[in-house]
């Protein structure tokens, strides 16, 4: 028998200084059976640090990502359906992200963990060609930290300033410095 996804349901409340986008959004998440709280969170930071002030390009949305081998964690696509940002969670192979880069007019990567490291060092010249692809890193002991604010009903209250952010919720705070490892943050998306 298949295991199933468990739902997590977040509010975000966002004060993003950097780029000027100040929202609330309400969302239901999937954890996937393979998915542990940590991606599944970092996933959800990804969102808040990518969702745009407005939806004349289209909404972000969260795609079926590992579910679906063509599909990113999130993406947000156009009004005529073409891709406007491919948004990946981990540590995809080249292959993938040279896809992704034919296909988006943006790519970002929230790579995280222990391994985020090693999979940087051997893939970072491979990617050098890449020119829309931007890749972050969360720490590891930050991306742990926001898995202990994990809960099936989350209300997080979202601080960017100076690429600095924080999430408070109810379990505590979390600061978090994501590191940009290639490409530069545009002025309407500074992660």
């Amino acid at each position: 028998m298949a295991l199933k996804s468990t739902i997590y349901k977040a509010t975000l409340q966002i004060a993003d200084m950097d780029r000027q986008v100040y929202a609330e959004h309400a969302l239901t998440l999937a954890l996937h059976p393979s998915e542990t709280e940590e991606r599944l969170l970092v996933r959800l930071l990804a969102f808040a640090l990518n969702v745009p002030a407005d939806t004349d390009r289209g909404a972000l949305q969260f795609a079926r990502g590992l579910s679906d081998t063509d599909e990113p964690d999130l993406w947000q696509r156009d009004l005529t359906g073409q891709l406007v940002h491919w948004i990946e969670v981990g540590q995809p192979d080249e292959r993938r992200l040279s896809k992704a880069c034919a296909r988006a007019e943006r790519v970002t990567i929230y790579c995280y963990g222990s391994a985020a490291g090693l999979w940087w060092a051997g893939i970072r010249t491979k990617l050098t060609r890449l020119q829309r692809l931007a890749v972050w890193q969360i720490p590891a002991e930050q991306a742990q930290a926001l898995a202990a604010l994990a809960t099936r009903s989350m209300q997080w209250q979202l601080t960017v300033q100076d690429g600095h952010v924080w999430v408070h919720a109810e379990p505590g705070t979390v600061e978090l410095v994501p590191m940009l490892l290639q490409g530069a943050a545009p002025a309407d998306a500074a992660r």
